[in-house]
């Protein structure tokens, strides 16, 4: 199957899709999650019908792409961005191709990778292929902000036990650690200042804590790093997400530590979500150890409420989590919650998914397991796929996102030989 010559069609079908603004917006009457993810999703699916495809649009929260018969195969893909942000250098949503790369937001994150498997479909097709699987490419409008594409979709067409999912890393991922979002309030009946604030999403580190009618204490503040600003006393930190807190700061945490020595109901809070004096982050199994990010605080009605985001070991429960919570002696609220997901290393999905990744890069590195989460846990048995190489800088919800026109390349091999090797 000769994939290059289909190249140039796939980046200008990337560049034009890419063009639309997918960000979720305001709802309108059809549009779930505004005018840009519906217009992306019909993009797609009029791009797979003119292939020659079935379609199908489930109310514009997902769509699929329909392609042999046989037991259900998927490839879950979704067409919803991050919105821009600022200090791009070229059009965010602009398709521009430039020095060897296509930029615009979702060239990576991930219309993309979700292009790049429907043009995979096609090249089989036109090579006269017959899956004995029927491959169901699903395209989602809502993986970055809650799932609720999924979910739609499972409520109204049968989700597949097993596939993988674009929107990840090389090589396979086998196991994704579960997610718990928690609210949880400590009672401060005399507290230390009159306000607190501090963190703006609860999956993001920290990276600025703020608080007012505070007494400044110069040696105490020059301990933690805080500082006064304004009247108001601040920490400063570095975000990251909070699947991987150990790349960040948590301003929080140096502004609660500043707290803790003279009220106790921040010690408290400090101590079980901070010091973890119940040692929760010493779980640990393969996919490696649980992280305990806590990310945004508030204080209101009496109460210190600080929501959390942690990452648990993927052979833990929900349970085992929330009895370890329920030892901290605070009230807690659960926020969101994600079940985790874990594969057999040695299994059929991702020893074929070894073996495309090994036969087109060369390199024989372990499958992976990770702290974040992907459409894969919406399976029964699903894995990352790309489209992150380990040995190139990511751009995934950065400036000046992109896809290597080179890479672009690669992906078509490397996706078009994965479904040839699940489904033949």
């Amino acid at each position: 199957m000769n994939t290059k010559l289909y190249f140039n069609d796939c980046v200008q079908d990337i560049s034009k899709i890419v063009r639309i603004d997918s960000a979720q917006s305001p709802v309108l009457p059809g549009m779930p999650f505004g005018k840009g993810a519906a217009d992306s999703l019909a993009y797609f699916l009029n791009l797979a019908a003119r292939f020659g495809f079935e379609t199908h649009n489930y109310d514009n929260y997902v769509g699929e792409v329909l392609f042999g018969e046989g037991e259900e195969f998927a490839v879950l893909a979704h067409l919803d961005v991050v919105p821009a942000g600022s200090g791009w250098t070229k059009d965010p949503f602009g398709g521009e191709i430039a020095d060897g790369k296509l930029y615009g937001r979702g060239t990576m994150d991930d219309k993309g990778p979700a292009i790049i498997c429907l043009y995979a479909l096609k090249i089989l097709k036109d090579a006269g292929f017959s899956p004995k699987k029927k491959i169901k490419l699903i395209v989602g409008c809502n993986e970055e902000n809650g799932w609720e594409c999924i979910r739609h979709y499972k409520s109204v067409a049968h989700m597949p036990d097993c596939g993988f999912t674009p929107d990840a890393d090389f090589p396979a991922i086998y196991a994704e650690k579960g997610i718990l979002h928690f609210e949880m309030r400590f009672p401060l009946p005399h507290p230390p200042f009159t306000a607190l604030c501090g963190g703006e999403r609860v999956n993001m580190v920290c990276d600025s804590a703020r608080a007012e009618g505070a007494a400044y204490d110069a040696a105490r503040a020059e301990r933690y790093g805080v500082a006064q600003s304004g009247g108001a006393l601040c920490a400063k930190g570095i975000a990251a997400h909070a699947s991987t807190p150990e790349k960040g700061k948590n301003a929080l945490a140096a502004l609660l530590a500043y707290f803790a020595e003279e009220d106790s109901g921040v010690r408290s809070a400090y101590d079980c979500l901070f010091a973890d004096v119940f040692g929760l982050t010493k779980l640990y199994d393969e996919p490696g150890f649980l992280t305990m990010s806590p990310n945004v605080a508030k204080y209101a009605d009496g109460a210190l409420c600080i929501a959390t985001d942690i990452r648990y070991p993927a052979t833990f429960t929900q349970e085992q989590i929330c009895a370890l919570l329920d030892k901290f002696g605070a009230p807690y609220t659960l926020l969101h919650c994600q079940a985790p997901l874990y594969n057999d290393k040695n299994g059929f999905l991702i020893s074929a998914l070894q073996k495309v990744y090994k036969k087109h890069t060369g390199r024989s590195d372990e499958p992976l397991a990770i702290g974040g989460g992907t459409y894969a846990r919406a399976l029964k048995n699903g894995a990352g796929f790309g489209p992150q190489f380990s040995d190139e800088p990511s751009t995934i919800h950065q400036k000046d996102e992109y896809v290597s026109l080179e890479n672009v390349q690669k992906l078509l091999d490397i996706y078009t030989d994965a479904l040839y090797e699940l489904t033949k």
